[in-house]
């Protein structure tokens, strides 16, 4: 990516309410090279619009990540397709990954209203994928009263150079 689209897009990523103008003046280019710029980033799915709202006034007061570690027979490609259809219906997961650390191959990250709905989903993870999953281990945390040191944003991100 040129070195001017990464700089959009961190302007982006910080405010994407800003007008052209403003980032134009930001980026010392013109406001016409911007717009262009922008509907280039639109165009490659590479800026998506969307709204991170204040999860605790929704109601939700639990943040969960929970990793796993996945049988071998999970890895097929089918299983894994299902595995997946199976994240996808569930509303609470917003993240989901494989990976490897700490002895474990996935992690999922979730959002709760209740320590109740929470055990719901790791009751449902367990009790439908009981063949494919051996260890699960999970970290929650209150994201309504709880210590937040910083809050959830990709505003905070850099440009690397």
């Amino acid at each position: 990516m040129k070195e001017k689209m990464k700089r959009l897009l961190f302007e982006l990523i910080k405010n994407s309410k800003n007008s052209d103008r403003n980032i134009a003046n930001i980026l010392g280019v013109s406001q016409p090279t911007i717009t262009r710029m922008r509907k280039k980033l639109e165009e490659k799915a590479i800026v998506e619009y969307t709204v991170t709202p204040d999860l605790t006034e929704l109601g939700y007061e639990l943040m969960a990540v929970t990793f796993v570690s996945i049988r071998g027979s999970v890895k097929s490609e089918e299983k894994q397709k299902n595995l997946e259809k199976w994240m996808m219906e569930q509303p609470n997961i917003v993240f989901a990954c494989d990976g490897t650390g700490m002895g474990m191959d996935g992690m999922i990250i979730s959002i709760h209203k209740d320590y109740t709905d929470f055990s719901g989903l790791v009751t449902k993870l367990r009790t439908e994928w009981s063949g494919a999953l051996g260890e699960i281990k999970t970290f929650v945390s209150s994201i309504k009263g709880g210590v937040i040191l910083k809050p959830y944003s990709l505003k905070y991100l850099e440009k690397v150079t």
